[in-house]
C-alpha cells in the first residue's frame, strides 16, 4: 500500500486483516443517552448509522463501539489517548501504527487486532476503514459505511507537520464528527519552526545561567514530539518515566528519534544544567523537579495562547504547541469533507456548532463523556484521565530517579 509523501523506511509494514475478526454476535444497545437528531438528519437517513449509548459512539448495524467511555464487547479506537482508550474491552482494532502504542497503555490481555491506513475491513456488513488523523503514532480517522451512507468520525486530529506520525488525510463524508478541543477563534498557531527556535534558545539560555530546562507536556505524543523538534546538538535530552516508556515503544514501531536518556539514579543537576528534560505535567506539584537543583519550568501546550493559563501554572516559560487542530484548520477540514451533516465533540463544541449553522451547515452538539471546556489540553477531566495513565506509565517503567526521594 502507497503511502503518500511519507517515507517507507521510517514505519515497518504491518499485517492484513480478515473480516473473521470481529463475528457476527448479539450485544443490545445500552439505555440512555440516545442522541436526538433533526428532521432534516432522519429525512436523509444519516441518522441511522451511529448513535450515543451510555457506554458511547455506537454502531448498531456493525455491533462496535468507536472510543468507548466503558468496557465493551468490540471497540474500534482512534488513539491511545486516556480519553479515547479505555482498558478492559474484550477486542479492540486500531491502525497498525498504534498498535504497540496501545498494548502500552491499556496492557496485555484483549486481542488487539491493526488495520493499515487504506486498507478496509467488512464488519456485519458495515465497511470499515481507518485514515491518519496526524494527532499522535497511530491516530485514525475513522470511516464506517453501509447501504450507501458514509460516517467519518474523526477522533483527535491536527493538519500541521510532525516528524513522528503519519500526516492528516482528508476524507469526505455525508455526516462528520469532529473534535473541537480549541474551536474558537482566538486560537491560531504559530508555526511549528517557529516554535522550535524558541524552544532553543530558552534552552541555551538556561545552560547559560547554570540552570536545567524542565519541558512539561504529555506523555504520549507531544513529549516525543518535541524531542523531535528541538535541535539536540544543544546537549542531552532526558525524560520522565512516564515518556520513556513511550519512547521505547515509538522507536519499536519504527519511529526515529533523536538520543534520549531515562533521569539518572540520584541525579542531581542532570548534564551540570545542560540537559533538556521532558516530563508529563504532573511533576510540577511534586517532589521530583528537586532531583535537578535549580531550574527553569516550561509548558508546551496550546493553552499557552491564553495568558491567563501561563500565569495559573506558574510555569517560567510556555510554548505554543499542540497536537489537535487549530481554529482555522478546524473550519478548512470541516469544508473538504463536503459532509451534508456535522457533529462537534470535545472541546468548545456549541460555539462551532452555532458558529457553523450560521455558515448554513446543518450542524449540531454530539454528547461525549469528556464535557469541559477548559485548560489544559481538551479539558479537566481529560487531563485527569491522562494523567492517571502517565503515572501507570511512569510506576510501571520507573527507576529509582522517577519516584520522589
Amino acid at each position: 500500500m502507497a503511502r503518500q509523501g511519507w517515507p517507507a523506511s521510517l514505519f515497518r509494514a504491518a499485517g492484513t486483516l480478515r473480516e473473521s475478526v470481529f463475528p457476527p454476535r448479539p450485544c443490545p444497545t445500552a439505555p440512555g443517552l440516545q442522541y436526538r437528531f433533526s428532521k432534516k438528519a432522519r429525512r436523509s437517513q444519516v441518522a441511522d448509522l451511529l448513535e450515543v449509548t451510555e457506554a458511547g459512539l455506537y454502531c448498531a448495524a456493525g455491533d462496535f463501539y468507536i472510543d468507548p467511555w466503558r468496557r465493551v464487547p468490540r471497540a474500534i479506537i482512534t488513539h491511545a489517548h486516556a480519553d479515547h482508550a479505555r482498558s478492559g474491552c474484550d477486542r479492540y482494532l486500531c491502525a497498525a501504527p498504534g498498535k504497540l502504542i496501545l498494548r502500552t497503555r491499556i496492557g496485555g490481555g484483549s486481542p488487539i487486532d491493526a488495520l493499515r491506513y487504506g486498507e478496509s475491513l467488512l464488519i456485519n456488513g458495515v465497511r470499515v476503514s481507518l485514515a491518519s488523523a496526524g494527532h499522535v503514532l497511530g491516530s485514525a480517522q475513522v470511516r464506517v459505511e453501509h447501504k450507501g451512507i458514509v460516517w467519518v468520525v474523526s477522533g483527535d486530529y491536527k493538519t500541521a507537520p510532525d516528524p513522528t506520525c503519519h500526516p492528516f488525510e482528508q476524507l469526505e463524508a455525508d455526516v462528520f464528527v469532529t473534535e473541537s478541543t480549541f474551536g474558537l477563534p482566538i486560537y491560531r498557531w504559530p508555526h511549528p519552526d517557529g516554535i522550535a527556535a524558541e524552544i532553543n534558545q530558552w534552552w541555551r539560555a538556561n545552560q547559560a545561567a547554570g540552570r536545567t530546562s524542565v519541558l512539561l507536556a504529555y506523555a504520549l505524543g507531544k513529549a516525543q514530539r518535541l524531542a523531535a523538534m528541538v535541535d539536540p546538538s544543544i546537549g542531552p535530552i532526558v525524560a520522565h518515566g512516564a515518556v520513556m516508556k513511550l519512547v521505547r515503544a515509538y522507536r519499536d514501531s519504527g519511529v526515529r528519534l533523536p538520543s534520549i536518556d531515562g533521569v539518572p539514579p540520584g541525579a542531581r543537576k542532570v548534564g551540570n544544567g545542560r540537559a533538556l528534560v521532558i516530563a508529563p505535567p504532573s511533576v510540577a506539584a511534586g517532589r521530583w523537579l528537586r532531583l535537578f537543583g535549580e531550574v527553569s519550568v516550561g509548558v508546551a501546550s496550546g493553552w499557552m495562547t491564553l495568558r491567563g493559563v501561563r500565569r495559573r501554572r506558574g510555569c517560567d516559560q510556555g510554548f505554543i504547541v499542540s497536537d489537535h487542530a487549530d481554529f482555522p484548520a478546524l473550519l478548512q477540514v470541516i469544508e473538504a469533507t463536503r459532509a451534508k451533516r456535522v457533529l462537534v465533540t470535545h472541546g468548545a463544541t456549541a460555539a462551532l456548532a452555532r458558529l457553523l449553522c450560521e455558515r448554513g451547515l446543518d450542524a449540531a452538539v454530539l454528547p461525549t463523556h469528556f464535557t469541559g471546556e477548559g485548560p489544559p489540553d481538551a479539558s479537566p477531566e481529560v487531563e485527569e484521565a491522562e494523567e492517571n495513565a502517565a503515572t501507570s506509565d511512569a510506576k510501571s517503567a520507573a527507576g529509582p530517579s522517577d519516584a520522589a526521594p
